[in-house]
């Protein structure tokens, strides 16, 4: 099962999260608050973020993605998929109840 981790800025992280929860593409999302440093268009930023740790189902990945790219501020934002090997099965259901 994959675990997606997304970076967004802290002002819309909170939306983001419950949204893919009540739209049932993610069965958890875990915020952090982060520093990030990165370049963007020749120019070094830093930015305060929120990384976003989504647990999905490989059944609704492609929709996950889909729809944080449709709802993401950035014009290329951050979505790295982990594919998860080593899960609880009890874990590992509850996702899978979770996610349609």
């Amino acid at each position: 099962m994959p675990t997606v981790y997304v970076t967004a800025p802290q002002s819309v992280a909170a939306d983001l999260a419950e949204t893919l929860i009540e739209e049932r593409l993610a069965a958890c999302v875990n915020r952090v608050a982060c520093q990030s440093t990165y370049r963007w268009k020749e120019e070094v930023l830093t930015d305060e973020e929120a990384i976003l740790l989504i647990k999905t189902t490989d059944e609704a990945y492609d929709r996950l993605e889909a729809r944080v790219e449709q709802l993401h501020p950035y014009d290329v934002p951050c979505i790295e998929r982990f594919d998860e090997t080593a899960l609880l099965e009890r874990f590992g259901g509850w996702i899978a109840e979770s996610v349609d």
